[in-house]
């Protein structure tokens, strides 16, 4: 395995890992999202400092990758003379449908559907000039950041509430699901600050990669170490303050300065696998079988919490409670995925929803083939 390719799927191991970070704080609590949603804010400064470790910054992380995997996609397409975006429209048709069936039958704070309706703006744009590319983003970055200093204006200035109180049951499974679907608006609220970030992060990891970000060469190492220093070294300081603040200013803290921290995990990460040897270690292996897997895990992280947290489950949630207590949840669900992962690649070359896509993506391109050889 490559130094490159070998980054890519640690890289998005992390990412997977990482955003069930922040999610295991959904369902740790005992009335579930909304309990979370009321909760932002009235931390102590150790809870805060502790769900800041991974707020925002590993969706901001797996975005980019998904902006590297669009990249990968278009490159491969152009090597093989193939039509593009072509029949990768089809592919973000099946992550709109996926993405929506997780949210309805799992999850409320779903990002696949958000990925699917960025990919299809992304996909048009990835191969044109740098010129055009750096018009939408910083076109695209500055209705971001305008929209993020809004709403933290009407929060420190205009006295408006982040949290309204509302707080919906999760008693069974089926009441979650008719949540979900009754309080579609509410929960995809988000997708004032994800659309135009995904957008940003997508664009930026695709030109990140054709830079070589990801490679193991000079000038990889260079773009390497300076993701790590504006990453880390400005980002981690600015993600603290922001934090500390208080919950007027969670948007700059979820969709500015964890984004920028991202960036520094990206180089960071990807640094250190490109020195290691070439033979992976126990947990190198591990989180690259995560990333191989990336679907399957995303979704399987979020259906095994469910299961060991809400009342129609084990119930953990409201027998336990605090910041330890996320902590292990989110420990012991991502030991499974990995040894899970590990094991199942030793048996299958995809992970289960991955083959599933898979065949769903080739079905109709195989059904198209006769007809075009019919008309020649």
């Amino acid at each position: 395995m490559s130094g490159r390719t070998a980054a890519l799927d640690v890289l998005r191991g992390v990412a997977i890992l990482g955003t069930f970070g922040t999610n295991a704080w959904v369902f740790t609590h005992p009335h579930g999202a909304t309990g979370f949603l009321n909760l932002m804010g009235g931390e102590d400064d150790g809870g805060a400092l502790l769900r800041m470790l991974s707020n925002g910054k590993f969706l901001a992380l797996l975005s980019i990758m998904f902006g590297i995997g669009l990249a990968i996609q278009h490159r491969s397409a152009l090597r093989r003379g193939a039509r593009w975006p072509g029949w990768y429209l089809w592919r973000s048709a099946l992550l709109l449908v996926e993405g929506l069936l997780h949210y309805v039958l799992i999850f409320e704070f779903d990002v696949l559907a958000f990925y699917a309706v960025v990919s299809v703006a992304v996909a048009f744009l990835v191969g044109r000039s740098t010129r055009a590319v750096t018009a939408w983003l910083v076109g695209v970055g500055l209705v971001h950041v305008l929209l993020i200093g809004l709403v933290t204006l009407a929060l420190v200035v205009g006295g408006v509430e982040l949290n309204d109180g509302v707080v919906l049951p999760v008693d069974s499974w089926w009441t979650q699901v008719r949540v979900r679907v009754e309080h579609f608006a509410y929960f995809r609220g988000e997708v004032f600050f994800v659309l135009p970030l995904s957008t940003v992060l997508f664009l930026v990891g695709a030109r990140l990669f054709a830079a070589g970000a990801l490679e193991d060469s000079p000038r990889g190492l260079r773009l390497q170490r300076r993701l790590v220093v504006w990453g880390l070294g400005l980002g981690v300081p600015l993600n603290v303050l922001t934090t500390l603040a208080g919950p007027d200013w969670f948007a700059v803290d979820r969709y500015l300065c964890a984004p920028l921290v991202a960036f520094g995990l990206l180089g960071g990460i990807t640094w250190l696998v490109n020195r290691m040897r070439a033979e992976q270690g126990v947990l190198r292996a591990g989180l690259a079988a995560v990333g191989r897997t990336a679907l399957s895990c995303y979704v399987a992280q979020n259906l095994l919490a469910s299961v060991l947290c809400y009342p129609w489950g084990l119930g953990l949630a409201t027998r336990f409670g605090g910041p330890w207590f996320t902590v292990a949840v989110w420990f012991a669900v991502s030991t499974l995925l990995v040894v899970g992962a590990s094991w199942w690649l030793t048996r299958f070359s995809r992970g289960p929803l991955e083959a599933l896509w898979d065949r769903a993506h080739r079905a109709p391109q195989r059904l198209a083939r006769p007809r075009a050889v019919d008309r020649g």
